[in-house]
């Protein structure tokens, strides 16, 4: 965002979202105050003693924030794995009027991660947290990237399905990066349209050889209930080739919606297995 934030050894820290606490806390920090999802998510467990709440991610309260008198904030520039418009950084101004240095970060990809362990790492002094949480999976990856076949010209759909309906990712999702970084043609990179008017016809259509699905929300059954119920209705369906080869695979929200922190390595192996093993 082109800010300038110089923090020193802080002690007092609060991070507003989920994600951003437990990788703090894997480069070695200690919290006072987080946003609720890094108490309520399966994916991440807490370490820090008598940590505060400082609301929803998407609507965090300065308030609460101040309160804590915290020597350095942690926030993220742009929107949550599970969905939701976060306005986080309507708050810098407040927060820097007040005396708190303010971080921003955005978190998509694998290299977006390494970035921001590697200066949660400068900040903290904790080199050995960074090479097990962060240096240690980039030789894991970089191994799994390399093992992908020469020459694959495999075609993917990346859908996100809710109770309200489904959604389809391009490569500048999570998912989506991953599965270019593993030599997949992503069909909604070439096929913009899907982004906005998600049909079954569409997908029939385009026919990819694989279909990853993630769950999102709170209910994930109902969520995937949604979608098989409308795929059960069109029989064309089971005409695809990822369905007839056994290539729709239902990803783990825990790794592919939430940021997997120290299990990239975990996704990027689980997608490797389903295209290449």
């Amino acid at each position: 965002m082109g800010n300038e934030v110089t923090v020193d050894n802080p002690q007092r820290v609060v991070a507003c979202m989920g994600s951003f606490a437990n990788a703090w806390e894997l480069a070695g920090g200690k919290l006072v105050g987080v946003s609720d999802d890094a108490l309520t998510s399966d994916g991440f467990t807490i370490q820090s003693a008598d940590v505060a709440t400082v609301g929803d991610f998407t609507n965090v309260n300065l308030e609460s924030i101040v309160a804590l008198e915290p020597d350095f904030v942690i926030m993220t520039s742009g929107t949550g794995g599970r969905g939701g418009d976060s306005s986080q950084a309507d708050l810098r101004e407040a927060l820097v009027a007040s005396g708190i240095p303010v971080a921003y970060f955005e978190v998509t990809t694998f290299e977006d991660y390494l970035r921001m362990m590697r200066t949660f790492a400068d900040i903290t002094g904790d080199e050995a947290a960074y090479e097990q949480n962060a240096g240690s999976l980039e030789e894991a990856v970089k191994k799994i990237v390399g093992e992908v076949p020469a020459d694959q010209d495999v075609t993917a759909l990346v859908m996100t399905t809710f109770s309200g309906g489904t959604r389809v990712q391009n490569s500048g999702t999570m998912t989506g990066a991953m599965l270019a970084d593993l030599g997949v043609r992503n069909l909604a990179d070439e096929n913009p349209s899907l982004l906005k008017d998600f049909s079954l016809e569409s997908v029939i259509e385009f026919n990819p050889d694989y279909i990853f699905v993630i769950p999102m929300g709170n209910d994930v059954e109902a969520a995937t209930a949604n979608l098989n119920e409308a795929t059960a209705a069109n029989p064309a369906w089971s005409t695809l080739s990822a369905v007839q080869n056994g290539n729709y695979i239902v990803l783990d929200p825990m790794l592919f919606l939430s940021k997997p922190n120290a299990h990239w390595d975990d996704a990027y192996q689980t997608l490797f297995d389903e295209l290449y093993n």
